[in-house]
Order: C-alpha cells, then structure tokens, then sequence
C-alpha cells in the first residue's frame, strides 16, 4: 500500500449493513471509538441496492467512493429453504460476490473483507477444521449451493491478487449469535431460534421443545466480538488466505448448555423437553482459532453466558424490532 492511500482516511463500505454482523460493527464503529478521525463508514441495506444487480450495486460504490469494503451481504434462508432451492442460492450469491468483487476492483477499491460461513468446511472431515482445508471435499449436502458460492469467494481473492495485486481477503466465523440476529423459531439461528422458542414458553407457561437431542457440540461466538475483530482484520490483517474467527477448541460445548444458560437468562423455570425425532445435523464443526491466536495472543472473548445474557436482553426490550 503506498504511502498516498495510507495518509487518507478510509471511506468504509458494509455491505449487509442492517444483519447480525453489519449492526454489530456499527456499534463498534459508532459506540466504542472504532472509527477514527475523518472515516466515513456507511452501512448498506438490501433496501438501498439489490447487489444481485450489476448496475445497482455499481451505483451504489459511485455513490460512496469506498476505499475499503467489508462484504457481509448474502442470500441466506433456513434449512429448508436452502434445501429446497440449492440452485437459487448457488446463482444469487455467485452474482453478489461477484458484483461486489469486481466493482471493488474496478474502482480501485485497496482492500476488501469478505465473510465466509463455516457451512463451507468439508462435510467429511478431520478435526479440527483449520484454514488450509476450506476446498478439501464437498461441503455438507442441505446447502451446497450456499457453500460453493461462499468458497469462490476465496478463489476469487487468490485470483485478484495473482492479477492484478489486489489485498482482497475473507474472514470465517464460526456460529455467531447476538442482538439483530434473525430469531425466526423456523430460520433463525440455533440460540437465537432457541432464546426466541423460550420467551414463548416463559409467556405461554408451557414447556419449553427444544429440536434434537442437545448433544451436538458448538463454537459459538458473540457478534461484537465478532465486529472488533472484523476492524482489525480491515486495518491489520494481511493475508489473501482467510482467517477462522472463533472461540478456542476448548470452548466448544452442546447445544443443551447453551439451552440451559439461556432458560438462566430468561428465568425459565419450565420444563425442557428435547424431541430427538428431529434430526441433530452434523454432531460438531470443531474449528481452530490457532491463526488466529498467532495474530492476537491476547483478544478476550465475551463469555457465553454473558453474552447470551445480553442477547437474551436485547430480544426481550425490542421484541417489537427483532426479526421474529
């Protein structure tokens, strides 16, 4: 990066703007100083551009001028959306990703930040799961359409760069959970759809059903921790090949402790009934955070329960707001 586009400020462009991810780094940005001075941050909704359109989505960088891009934006439906319509979020995404990518370029934009999903990891698989082995087979067959188009995301980037230099980059979070998130009891994310089912059992005085049998371990990690590391990624981090966003291994833990801490955080006090009729999916996705902790030995993370305390907080004061 030469010393010119060093000394201006960044005029930062957040695709997916008003999601779990895209409110979570407003907030760092717009209450704890993440913005420095003269940076112009702007938050893109799907209201302002449907970035599935080429003309659209280069209006909108004519409009901004961004010379940094963090590319939250995507297609995103339940497991049965994305089962039922695999070929849908295959060619949406291909066409975002590429839209965004390619304007990126075309305007000169310095740096890009994508996010990947850890649905994109291979189904089979040894664990952990680090950043080497993202294209190492198949992903797991309910959203491979999802999962490929979120992959060439990273073979796009290698290609920027073997072209034309282009310090294009993506980020893999594992499963991140916080206030905005979508707490749809069919679509929303496990704890959020979780924190959601309990509220209405709590409200209702009936017991509280959750789906599979709890067993199933999971990294899950706090969407501000999330957006803090998304700023460094941006301002620090180096490398085309992407970067695992996660809690340690160690940290891991089933989806009926999780239950537990936020019955704790809603004062649930029924009774918790798991239907193992329903299926469990995969029984983990244990992912590495060693790259990670190369970089950033130090990087704290909130604890579950806090954090799910505070999520659980946030839903009950804007149940009126939430996506439910």
């Amino acid at each position: 990066m030469d010393s010119q586009t060093k000394a201006e400020p960044m005029r930062v462009l957040v695709t997916g703007g008003s999601g779990l991810v895209g409110k979570a780094i407003e907030h760092v940005v717009k209450q704890e100083g993440g913005c420095l001075k003269g940076e112009q941050w702007t938050f893109l909704s799907s209201k302002e551009a449907n970035l599935v359109d080429l003309q659209q989505t280069r209006a909108v960088f004519e409009k901004y001028r961004p010379t940094h891009v963090i590319h939250l934006a995507a297609k995103v439906g339940g497991l049965y959306l994305h089962m039922k319509e695999n070929l849908h979020f295959l060619r949406d995404n291909l066409r975002i990703n590429d839209n965004v990518l390619q304007t990126s370029h075309e305007r000169g934009v310095t740096k890009v930040v994508s996010c990947l999903s850890s649905c994109i990891f291979p189904d089979k698989t040894t664990y952990p799961i680090d950043e080497s082995m993202i294209h190492n087979g198949p992903p797991h067959d309910s959203n491979f359409g999802y999962s490929h188009a979120k992959r060439m995301i990273d073979i796009q980037n290698r290609g920027y760069f073997a072209q034309h230099g282009r310090r294009y980059t993506a980020v893999i979070p594992t499963n991140v959970y916080g206030p905005y998130d979508n707490f749809n009891f069919e679509n929303g994310h496990v704890l959020s759809a979780l924190m959601h089912k309990t509220y209405a059992a709590k409200k209702e005085g009936t017991p509280l059903q959750v789906w599979g049998s709890g067993t199933p371990r999971r990294q899950f990690i706090y969407s501000l921790d999330v957006a803090r590391l998304f700023l460094w990624v941006l301002r620090e981090y180096d490398e085309i090949d992407p970067l695992i966003l996660s809690v340690g291994e160690e940290e891991e833990l089933p989806i009926k402790d999780a239950v537990q801490m936020i019955a704790d955080a809603l004062d649930f006090k029924g009774q918790i009934v798991f239907d193992t009729s329903k299926s469990d999916g995969q029984m983990k996705k244990t992912a590495s955070n060693a790259k990670l902790r190369r970089y950033l030995p130090d990087f704290t993370f909130t604890p579950l329960s806090e954090g799910i305390k505070k999520t659980c907080d946030w839903f009950v004061n804007n149940y009126d707001i939430a996506r439910t």
